[in-house]
């Protein structure tokens, strides 16, 4: 009986040292406008691309030298645009973190209601594009692009071209 209760809270004892041997989270790397310029925006692009071109011919490979070339058609159709959808969907959680800050050197307003929503938003229309990818249908892919270019813009409106004529990333 005595070796089950050690044994217990000995399990017990390594269960919580697990959950709370977490890597600390750090101080973030880039500012909003890398991140956006690094991820958002070329992943976007693939997503609007799919209004005007056949996710088939994504990602054939490329003749050339350089990095573009050499990885090109690893990774080809509808799964580039899963890809692009699970790297926004990823970053939304990306542009919450505290302690990032904007170009201009403010912070990123993450506490701001209107923030969050857009960031919600932003996930929701990844995630729809996500679905309508993984089911390579065109029609709805290309609807979902929709959303996506919603969510941006809705943010864009606020902080990126603020209507004051103020600095980026202030209301």
């Amino acid at each position: 009986m005595r070796v089950k209760i050690i044994a217990v809270l000995v399990g017990l004892a390594w269960l919580a040292g697990v959950a709370t041997a977490q890597a600390p989270a750090g101080k973030p790397v880039a500012n909003l406008a890398q991140v956006m310029r690094g991820i958002l925006f070329p992943n976007s692009n693939i997503l609007f691309d799919v209004q005007s071109s056949d996710p088939e011919t994504f990602g054939k490979k490329e003749a050339g030298g350089g990095a573009s070339a050499s990885f090109s058609g690893i990774y080809t159709g509808w799964q580039v645009v899963e890809n692009a959808a699970l790297a926004i969907d990823e970053s939304a959680q990306l542009i919450t973190v505290p302690g990032r800050l904007c170009m201009n050197g403010r912070p990123v307003p993450v506490d701001r209601a209107d923030w969050k929503k857009y960031v919600v938003e932003l996930k929701a229309a990844a995630q729809k594009m996500y679905k309508a990818a993984q089911s390579k249908n065109r029609e709805a892919a290309s609807d979902a692009t929709n959303d996506v270019a919603g969510a941006c813009e809705n943010c864009h409106i606020v902080y990126r071209e603020p209507p004051n004529g103020g600095p980026r990333c202030t209301p």
